[in-house]
Parts: C-alpha cells; structure tokens; sequence
C-alpha cells in the first residue's frame, strides 16, 4: 500500500482525506447546533498578545524592583492611560 502524501510519523493519508467528499463522512454521532446552543455559547477571546516594547532601563528597574507580577502592573497602568484618554 503506497503511503501517498504521508508525513514521517503520521498515519494520515492526506492526498486521500483531501479528496473526500463531505458527504462521506459520518456526522450521525455529532449533536446538531440548535438555537440554544448559539444563546448559551460565549466567545472567548485571548486576553493577551505578546509584545516588544522599549523602555527606559531605569524605568524597568523600578518595575521588576516591585517583585513579581511587574508586566502586569505595566499593563494595568497602560489600560488607565487608555480608558482616561479614550475619544
């Protein structure tokens, strides 16, 4: 039997998966989404992004001097200077 497009160590032959059909694969054992459903789902968004950011060596020395949880002191003042100079 000929491995097809398969990666080294993957047992999925992706050349046959491309090819399927959507209406050969079996969904009976998958609810279906009812209007429930959508009224009960929250949406969870990533809360933070990683970042880059310059400062001033005095000004991070001061920070990380304050002990751990320093980046997110950072932020909380960041999010203050936001919400205090919002349009």
């Amino acid at each position: 039997m000929s491995n097809g497009s398969k990666t080294d160590g993957s047992k999925t032959d992706w050349d046959r998966l491309a090819k399927t059909d959507d209406q050969g694969i079996d969904t009976s054992d998958i609810p279906e989404l009812d209007d429930d459903f959508f009224r009960r789902a929250e949406v969870h968004l990533p809360g933070k992004k990683a970042v880059t950011i310059r400062l001033d060596a005095d000004v991070l020395e001061w920070f990380k001097g304050q002990g751990a949880g320093y980046q997110t002191r950072i932020n909380q003042l960041l999010r203050q200077y936001m919400q205090a100079h919002r349009d």
